[in-house]
């Protein structure tokens, strides 16, 4: 093609040298994708000469695309831009740090670490100790009394320690959340032609004059011209706000959007703009998705009227900063949180009162017991030289009540599921679930129902066709192409090759003996294989008939269930071929071909007869039976739009059954989600009798059950009342005995998931899983409470709805994820029955021995190494247990089973008695026993006693022992089953024995400890394994037995799930924000009006409410587990610009999730 550069370019057009290779600017691009419709004609053929001389100028060929020539490539990304939104900077160490900080307990322990170091530093005279009436010490005690400092400074290390190991966690966390957020946009590919040949590109390897072919389906990811469109519609919600389908084609409106969907149809487009100079980069670096900007915004923000229009940084669709999605989705107050946050954040505040309680009144009897022996019993005078000693026993109390409040707080909670959650999340890539939404695959453990697709899901989506019906005859093996008449065969071959998207094809096989690929929709392929069976070859009539030359395509969707092309015929006059579901297309024919390939009249009582003799037959066998039918229109041109008056008077050519044999893994798949308690239901847009056939093999029903298996039109009959509306009522007489649903649509599904989730029948809330891969099943997906999105079948539309992605599309994956999600549920349960029974003995402890002997056994310092051992090291070692097919074998929890179980419930108070009767005798007998000086009643700088060394040493070791004891929490013997499975354990129980050893050994006056002789560790080692024999004794007492014991954690109850949603029927709370930010717009929207600039990159396309919808709604399809991220502020200023009021905009650490002030 030549290149005419020299073409009137548009008058305000600056040609740099650089971009003066290509026909037109950045500029020139992007003022021509913000016209639309007509304008948008207009432009293009004024200025650009239509769109093929649009194409010419970018130096890209309409129908080969680019070459591809890499050079080419990388000079296009500098003149327009890469395709791709920077993302937002991620949080850095010190950060997270900072943050790590911001604890409470640790503010007070610091605070009253420096207290005591000050402090430490006064020395009194010694015979005034005598008058203050403290034990005066001993000279050697004196050098001791030197390092009382070493408390102070060694709590202060060991709160650095928690705070670098919290931010570690949190920074390693983020990393893999944008280790995953790349994962899932590297998934993201587009079909793009290049050197004439269709491949699947990275979304970001997009480059300005790349020609796009899109389909159904496609989430359109820059910004682009139509060159050729079939019928094709596109949603722009997420633009503009308008929820009608706008019709796009190039006499109309040919302009094509990037972040829109393609609800029907397809086409080629060139692309435009990429990035932030497409339409919705403008969006996203207008609310400030660049920082840099933002900070230039703010100083140019104009100050019109006395308004400064503040727009806060926007998280960029690409970067989202998941990390921030996570910590916001904890924060807000949703209608019901995922089923473990809502039971832990329950669990966590009950476990923080009691220790509250506890410490107050440990701080309260230290000091009451103080003040009384002091100034009561022996009537001492209050000296005011003794006030700094007074302050410094009030403050070692203190210290000791802090401790046990330290203690007593589980911190390790959040650790311990974010680093499950994350390890889960790691290893179930492996097992070919990628997971957008991490709370997802712990809901997915509680999983009650799944709702499945049949095709690609539950069937290998391996198409053949291996029956036919063709002029009279049901050939049950394919016939030989010189059985048929010339006539028909020709029929068939134009029917299948002309009416079918050209992007379906059979490529040779990539192993030698292997199977011909399929590449496409797998229906189409597998009639294109029909073709190729009958020696015919389809792409000789496709280079006959290029795709430029059908003239209409009615393409395929959920409401027609067929497809149909028109071309025109050499003698004048059009032919429409049709082919859809043989019951839908056999309604509208009225003739059909005989034997010699004669038209015959086709009756109602003959289709009667064929679908009793040959769909019926081959539906039973689980083949699903499409009809290939014509229709000539020699008559002058009909009215195209009018599709029911096209669609009719069909004739029929053949109906054809195609096989996709189900996926030999999935009878033992369906089996097990059957032992666990898990009912699978089939969703389908197939034949009733295909579905059940298929059903029957996967083992979703078995002969002689009474379950049902309903059509679409029969479900709705029977759900809904005369005005047409679902009832529930009716509806919970039907789902939990449904198990096949054929013939439906994406609006059944969402109605059988939405009703089971709503159910109130069962004695607990269901919790449903549903698979989905089209457009139209994004509102199930999004509804559900785990949606699955297919990885190489699903749409782009249902990816962005789902939580978890399938990347093999396969249903036994599902049950790995119900597995996985199991595990992080139980490894969460053995980490609180391990964390809980330290805190239960610690704070007892901390507690009897403040008050009996006016000094916890336990030290600060101490309680901080067992708080870091149990919290950080624990929670890592139990929550990486490896899940086991055992899991599978029992009943799911359910919303409101509690997480510490009444087994649990034993297994603590059992072990928390152990360690205290061992505790009290050390404290009480312990210097009898090893015959060493008591440690009791110490002084207040004395050095470490062996008496209280051995305490502490024996407590530790006791917990280390229990650990083991934790791995399980059913009740289970044999504790340790598969410990050498799980690393990670092995190497912390070693790590923190080692330790331990060195603390003992070598720690001195700083853990205030002091060494042991090795029959003294012989013992504190016997003690400890006691704990494994105790646990065994435990294990024997049956639990139903204990009648007293209670559960903890609840989950919601249906009550409160009632009462809290009434009226939020189903509103997210995106909507929530939406409405709330909507009158805050309409109030400031007359005064945005002022700021020209803003509004002029909107004059004819989208609104500024449009817009405030967009981000509001943020990745609109995410918003069931995060929360939107906009923070849109208008803030009224009464004074000069200069001193503009910054956005009334909490950061989202702060809990202020509605980012909003009004004016």
């Amino acid at each position: 093609m030549t290149n005419p550069t020299e073409h009137a370019l548009p008058a305000n057009s600056t040609v740099e040298s650089r971009e003066g290779d290509f026909g037109c600017t950045v500029m020139d691009l992007r003022k021509l994708m913000e016209l639309r419709s007509t304008d948008g004609v207009d432009q293009i053929n004024v200025h650009y000469g239509g769109v093929m001389n649009l194409c010419s100028r970018l130096k890209t060929n309409p129908v080969e695309g680019l070459s591809g020539n890499p050079a080419d490539l990388e000079k296009r990304k500098q003149v327009f831009g890469q395709n791709l939104i920077p993302p937002k900077k991620p949080k850095t160490f010190l950060e997270l740090v900072w943050e790590a900080l911001q604890d409470v307990t640790l503010i007070i322990l610091e605070i009253a670490a420096i207290i005591s170091l000050v402090l430490s530093f006064y020395r009194p005279p010694g015979e005034e100790n005598k008058q203050c009436g403290l034990p005066v010490s001993s000279p050697e005690d004196e050098g001791e009394a030197e390092a009382g400092w070493i408390e102070g400074a060694a709590i202060l290390f060991s709160v650095i320690i928690v705070v670098l190991v919290t931010a570690f966690n949190d920074w390693s966390k983020e990393k893999q959340f944008r280790g995953l957020q790349n994962r899932i946009e590297k998934e993201q590919k587009f079909a793009v032609i290049r050197n004439g040949h269709i491949i699947q590109l990275p979304v970001a390897e997009i480059v300005v004059g790349d020609i796009a072919q899109i389909k159904y389906g496609d989430l359109l990811p820059a910004d682009g011209i139509l060159i050729q469109g079939n019928d094709l519609k596109i949603d722009e919600s997420s633009l503009t706000g308008e929820s009608d389908h706008v019709k796009k084609s190039l006499e109309r409106d040919p302009m094509l959007l990037s972040g829109t969907h393609v609800m029907e149809g397809s086409g080629r487009m060139v692309v435009t703009a990429v990035g932030i100079n497409s339409q919705t980069g403008i969006i996203f670096t207008l609310l400030g998705a660049n920082e840099g900007e933002e900070e230039e915004k703010k100083k140019k923000a104009k100050t019109q009227d006395g308004v400064a229009l503040e727009i806060q940084p926007l998280n960029s669709q690409e970067g989202i900063d998941n990390e921030e999605k996570e910590k916001k989705a904890a924060k807000l107050p949703k209608k019901e949180k995922s089923v473990l946050q809502g039971k832990l954040t329950r669990l966590a505040v009950q476990i923080g009162k009691a220790g509250l309680i506890m410490s107050a009144i440990t701080v309260l009897i230290l000091i009451l017991y103080f003040v009384i022996d002091n100034f009561v019993i022996h009537r001492r005078p209050w000296l005011s030289e003794c006030t700094p000693i007074y302050i410094q026993y009030f403050v070692k109390f203190f210290i000791i009540g802090i401790t046990v409040l330290v203690v007593a707080v589980p911190e390790g909670l959040p650790l311990a599921v974010t680093i499950s959650l994350a390890y889960s999340v790691k290893k179930m890539m492996k097992d070919n679930n990628l997971v957008r939404h991490l709370d997802a695959c712990e809901t997915m453990g509680n999983a009650t129902a799944i709702c499945s697709d049949k095709t690609g899901t539950l069937t290998m989506n391996r198409m053949t066709v291996v029956q036919a019906y063709i002029g009279d005859t049901h050939y049950h093996q394919l016939p030989s192409p010189d059985v048929l008449v010339p006539k028909v065969l020709d029929l068939i071959v134009n029917g299948i090759s002309i009416n079918s998207a050209y992007t379906s094809k059979i490529l040779p096989p990539e192993k030698e003996g292997g199977l011909p690929r399929q590449v496409g929709n797998k229906t189409e392929c597998a009639l294109l294989g029909f073709v190729t069976d009958l020696k015919q070859d389809y792409h000789a009539v496709r280079n006959e008939v290029p795709e430029e030359k059908l003239y209409k395509v009615y393409t395929f969707n959920s409401v027609r269930k067929s497809m149909s092309t028109v071309i025109e015929k050499p003698s004048g006059g059009y032919r429409m071929y049709s082919k859809g579901a043989s019951e839908i297309i056999l309604r509208k024919c009225n003739r059909i071909l005989d034997k010699r390939g004669e038209v015959v009249p086709f009756k109602n009582k003959d289709r009667d007869e064929m679908v009793r003799t040959v769909i019926e037959p081959m539906a039973s066998q689980g083949l699903r039976t499409l009809c290939i039918a014509y229709r000539d229109f020699n008559d002058g041109e009909p009215p195209w739009d009018n599709e029911s008056e096209i669609l009719t008077e069909l004739t029929c050519i053949a109906v054809v059954g195609i096989e996709d044999p189900v996926r030999p893994e999935v009878p033992e798949a369906i089996a097990k989600c059957k032992r666990a308690g898990i009912t699978v239901r089939m969703v389908t847009g197939d034949n009733i009798n295909t579905a059940r056939a298929i059903a029957t093999k996967c083992g979703i029903v078995t002969p002689g059950d009474d379950f049902l298996c309903l059509e679409g039109k029969e479900f709705n009959r029977l759900i809904r009342n005369e005005k047409g509306e679902v009832e529930q009522e009716k509806l919970d007489k039907i789902w939990p005995k449904l198990r096949v649903l054929a013939r439906s649509s994406p609006t059944d599904k969402h109605t059988l998931v939405k009703g089971i989730i709503d159910s109130t029948v069962g004695e607990q809330r269901q919790v449903v899983a549903v698979t989905g891969d089209g457009t139209n099943d994004g509102p199930a997906l999004k509804k559900a409470d785990v949606g699955f999105a297919m990885g190489i079948a699903g749409t782009d539309v249902a990816k962005e709805a789902s939580d978890i992605i399938l990347t093999d599309d396969n249903f036994t994956s599902i049950v790995k994820a119900v597995m996985w999600g199991r595990n992080v549920y139980d490894s969460i349960s053995k980490f609180l029955q391990f964390q809980l029974t330290v805190n239960v003995v610690a704070v007892i402890v901390a507690f009897t021995g403040a008050c009996i002997t006016q000094d916890s056994p336990l030290k600060a310092v101490q309680m901080l190494w067992v708080n870091l051992i149990m919290d950080t090291f624990a929670s890592l070692a139990l929550a990486t247990e490896p899940p086991t097919e055992s899991l599978l074998k029992r009943r799911p929890y359910g919303r409101n089973k509690p997480l510490i179980s009444r087994t649990m419930m034993k297994n603590i108070l059992g072990h928390a008695v152990y360690q205290l009767t061992v505790i009290f005798f050390l404290v009480f007998a312990g210097e009898k026993f090893f015959d060493i000086d008591s440690g009791r009643k110490a002084p207040l700088h004395s050095p470490p006693s062996q008496h209280y060394t051995i305490i502490f040493n024996t407590f530790v070791l006791m917990q280390l022992f229990n650990e083991i004891n934790s791995r399980k929490i059913h009740g289970e013997r044999n504790v340790f089953a598969g410990i050498f499975r799980n690393l990670i354990f092995c190497s912390v129980v070693l790590g923190t024995f080692i330790s331990q050893i060195i603390i003992v050994e070598f720690g001195g006056k700083p853990f205030s400890c002091t060494k042991l002789t090795l029959s003294q560790w012989f013992w504190c080692l016997f003690i400890g394994i006691g704990e494994l024999l105790w646990g065994q004794i435990i294990s024997t007492i049956p639990t139903q037995s204990l009648k007293f014991l209670k559960e903890a954690g609840h989950g919601t109850t249906k009550e409160e799930i009632t009462k809290d949603a009434e009226g939020l029927d189903e509103i997210d709370h995106a909507e929530m924000e939406l409405r709330r930010g909507q009158i805050l717009w309409f109030r400031g929207l007359n005064r945005i009006q002022t700021q020209i600039d803003v509004i002029n990159t909107f004059q004819t396309g989208a609104s500024f409410k449009g817009v405030l919808k967009r981000q509001t709604m943020g990745q609109h399809l995410d918003v069931k587990h995060v929360p939107s991220s906009s923070y849109v502020t208008v803030a009224p200023v009464t004074s000069p610009p200069t001193t503009s009021v910054p956005a009334a905009v909490s950061s989202p650490t702060l809990g202020n999730q509605s980012g909003e002030s009004v004016p």
